[in-house]
C-alpha cells in the first residue's frame, strides 16, 4: 500500500513580526518578548517584537488584519482586543473572528483585588460590607475605561451586588499613584504591579480573581473561596495570524509557541508574574475566545460601558 504523503513543515525564510497592541514594560510586553526569544532560537529566524500602542488595541488589530497571511506578522491577541473591544465597540474596525486565525493561547494573569492604606478590611467580606454600607462612595481605579481592571472590578460589581464609584486613569502608572495616596479605595490589577507595596505594607490585597490561589502569596484567598463560587477574571494572551494563513504555518507557529511556554527560561519568568502559561492548539483558542466574548460582552452590558 502505497504510503500518502506528508506535507513539510513550514520553515521561515526571514524574520517574523510580533505585534503587540500595547506598549513596553506591561505584562503583554513581557509575555511576548520572552516567547519570541525562545521562539527565535528555534525557528532560526527573529521574532521581532512591534509595540503600537493606542486606541484600545485597535491600531495594531488593524494593522494585523491586513498583513499578508504568510507566517510573517503574529498579533499578540488579549482578552481586550477579543472579548471586550467587540462587546463596548458598535462599530469596530477590525473582526476578531473573521480577520484573524487563532494560533494559541499563551497565559493567563490573574487579577487581584487591593484596597489602599485608608481602607479597614481585610477580607473581602469586610470590603462588601463597607460598600453596602455606603453604597456608591467607595471609589476603585483602573488603567482606564475598559480596561481588564475596570472589567474586572465590574464583573465583582455584580457577583457581590455592591455599588462602587469607578475612577479611570490613563495608565496603571497614574491609579497606583492615587490608590496609595488614599485618592482612590482600590484597585484591581495582575500581581506584579501590587507586589512591592504589598510587602511594604502600603497596600492589602483582599482577594484573587482566578481559580487558585498564587504562590507569591498564599495566604490570599481566591473570590471564589470567599463565597462566590465559580468566579473567574484573568488577563489573557495569545498568538494570532492573519486569517486565510495557511494551515500548515499555523501548525509550526503553535508547535514552536509551545516549545517556548515549556523551555525553562520562560517558566521561570511567567512565574514571576504568577502568569500561567497554556498553550491550546488553534481550534480548542479559537473556542476559548467565542466563549470569553460572550462572558465579557455580559459584564459590559451590564456595567453599561462605554468606549472614551
Amino acid at each position: 500500500m502505497p504510503m500518502q504523503a506528508q506535507a513539510q513543515p513550514w520553515t521561515p525564510v526571514k524574520p517574523i513580526r510580533l505585534i503587540v497592541p500595547y506598549g513596553p514594560g506591561g505584562s503583554s510586553d513581557v509575555i511576548a518578548r520572552s516567547i519570541a526569544a525562545e521562539m527565535s532560537r528555534n525557528l532560526g529566524q527573529q521574532v521581532i517584537v512591534d509595540n503600537k500602542g493606542g486606541g484600545q488595541g485597535i491600531v495594531a488589530m488593524q494593522d494585523a488584519a491586513r498583513a499578508t497571511p504568510d507566517g510573517y506578522t503574529m498579533v499578540l491577541g488579549h482578552v481586550g482586543t477579543l472579548a471586550v473591544n467587540p462587546a463596548m465597540m458598535p462599530r469596530l474596525p477590525y473582526d476578531p473572528e473573521k480577520d484573524y486565525a487563532p494560533v494559541t493561547l499563551l497565559a493567563k494573569v490573574p487579577m487581584v483585588f487591593a484596597v489602599g492604606p485608608g481602607v479597614n478590611a481585610r477580607s473581602l467580606a469586610d470590603f462588601v460590607s463597607l460598600a453596602k454600607a455606603k453604597p456608591g462612595k467607595l471609589t476603585y481605579g483602573s488603567a482606564g475605561n475598559g480596561s481588564a481592571g475596570h472589567l474586572a472590578f465590574e464583573m465583582l460589581k455584580v457577583t457581590v451586588h455592591a455599588d462602587l464609584l469607578h475612577v479611570p486613569y490613563k495608565g496603571t502608572g497614574a491609579q497606583m499613584t492615587d490608590l496609595l495616596a488614599g485618592n482612590i479605595d482600590a484597585a484591581a490589577a495582575g500581581l506584579p504591579g501590587f507586589l512591592p507595596h504589598v510587602k511594604a505594607g502600603r497596600l492589602r490585597i483582599l482577594a484573587i480573581g482566578a481559580g487558585q490561589r498564587l504562590p507569591a502569596i498564599p495566604d490570599v484567598p481566591t473570590v471564589a473561596e470567599q463565597g462566590y463560587p465559580g468566579f473567574e477574571s484573568s488577563q489573557w494572551f495569545g498568538l494570532l495570524v492573519p486569517a486565510r494563513t495557511p494551515t500548515v504555518v499555523v501548525e509550526r507557529l503553535h508547535a514552536e509557541a509551545v516549545k517556548a511556554l515549556n523551555s525553562p527560561a520562560v517558566r521561570h519568568r511567567l512565574a514571576e508574574d504568577s502568569s500561567t502559561p497554556m498553550g491550546q492548539g488553534p481550534e480548542e483558542f479559537a473556542r476559548f475566545i467565542r466563549t470569553e466574548r460572550n462572558r465579557w460582552g455580559a459584564v459590559v452590558r451590564s456595567a453599561n460601558v462605554k468606549a472614551n
